[in-house]
């Protein structure tokens, strides 16, 4: 078993295996939310496999409400021509209800016992939650086989995973340009990629001036509501307003993008009157179901902003979400989106008073 590599590491593992003359593993998992990059390791894997001589491919979607003798079909299928075969199985929700999880792990039982010898199996599915990934059929993939995860590439992540893509084809950027870039493709890692090879083509090696950068790069980036809270509780007031722009501009319904907010404050506001009451601050993130990054968000935000600052939040998100209705509210702007741009500020402010 093999876990945790991301997908740099499987393909110098695979290499290094070929290289030796050993065998590729049987059975590989690929998770995340990035299309680019699981779809580089499935690539990677293709033609690796190919190399080894797993001429026959079979490729199958799958869901819950699929029929998963397919897939045991498929395994147990005997090449006319005795060829050794490679099977992509695509769970694109991540769920593959009670036949597809008996399914796969009866698969991870028979790699484990080595029945499956001329055959690769790759499973490719989105990044998995918490529950999902303690489930009996995730938990015999990942005891079995090669298991990889895609990063989530986020806007603090884009510009290094640029300058390194750029690396690749013997070109570079100063800082300031890699931060511009990564503002104009963010939420949108295809379209990063495509800009990276744009430039690969329209530039020799060597360094790319920010003037030449700005002439090729369009500004691809798209946003969207969970970007514009991560931006608001970490304080950083410029990018949560280009956020905002950038969903008005898309069309983004209003009420949804309140929602986003508006929750988040009012979780907030529970939260300081539970921490200022000195009670169990991590019990209750708990029972609200807040773990991982957002939760590290939230004791910042907490941190940064005094306890008083939250009804006054709360209650200015009221006013937005009554503005919204074509209603009035005394000393509120009438344009809800400009009303709902300083509710953004009052909590991305870099420290209050």
């Amino acid at each position: 078993m093999t876990r945790g590599l991301d997908v740099e590491g499987l393909m110098h593992r695979l290499e290094q295996q070929l290289q030796a003359g050993k065998s590729l593993d049987g059975l590989y998992v690929i998770s995340g939310d990035e299309p680019l990059l699981v779809t580089e390791a499935l690539d990677g894997l293709r033609a690796l496999a190919s190399q080894a001589g797993y001429a026959e491919r079979t490729s199958l979607v799958m869901d819950a409400r699929s029929d998963w003798a397919a897939v045991t079909g498929a395994m147990q299928n005997v090449s006319l021509f005795g060829d050794r075969r490679l099977v992509e199985l695509k769970i694109p929700s991540g769920k593959p209800g009670k036949a597809g999880g008996d399914t796969l792990a009866g698969l991870a039982q028979q790699f484990a016992r080595g029945t499956l010898s001329d055959t690769i199996l790759t499973i490719s599915l989105p990044r998995l939650d918490r529950a999902t990934r303690s489930s009996k059929w995730a938990t015999a993939l990942q005891q079995t086989g090669v298991f990889i995860e895609a990063p989530t590439i986020g806007r603090q992540q884009l510009p290094a995973w640029i300058g390194q893509r750029l690396a690749r084809q013997g070109q570079r950027l100063e800082r300031e340009s890699l931060e511009w870039m990564s503002d104009k493709v963010e939420g949108n890692l295809l379209a990063a990629h495509q800009e990276i090879l744009k430039l690969g083509l329209l530039y020799p090696d060597g360094p790319i001036t920010p003037e030449q950068v700005r002439q090729a790069v369009l500004n691809v980036a798209r946003y969207d509501v969970f970007s514009l809270r991560d931006a608001m509780l970490s304080g950083d007031a410029d990018r949560a307003l280009r956020i905002l722009a950038g969903l008005r501009a898309e069309g983004e319904g209003l009420p949804l993008v309140l929602w986003a907010v508006g929750d988040e404050i009012r979780l907030l506001a529970r939260l300081a009157d539970i921490q200022a009451q000195g009670d169990d601050l991590s019990g209750a993130m708990r029972q609200q179901r807040v773990f991982g990054p957002r939760e590290q968000l939230l004791r910042q935000a907490l941190r940064r902003l005094p306890a008083r600052i939250w009804p006054v939040a709360v209650q200015h998100a009221h006013d937005v979400d009554r503005l919204i209705k074509g209603l009035k509210v005394s000393g509120r702007l009438d344009d809800p989106w400009e009303e709902l741009a300083r509710l953004i500020l009052r909590v991305a402010a870099p420290r209050a008073a």
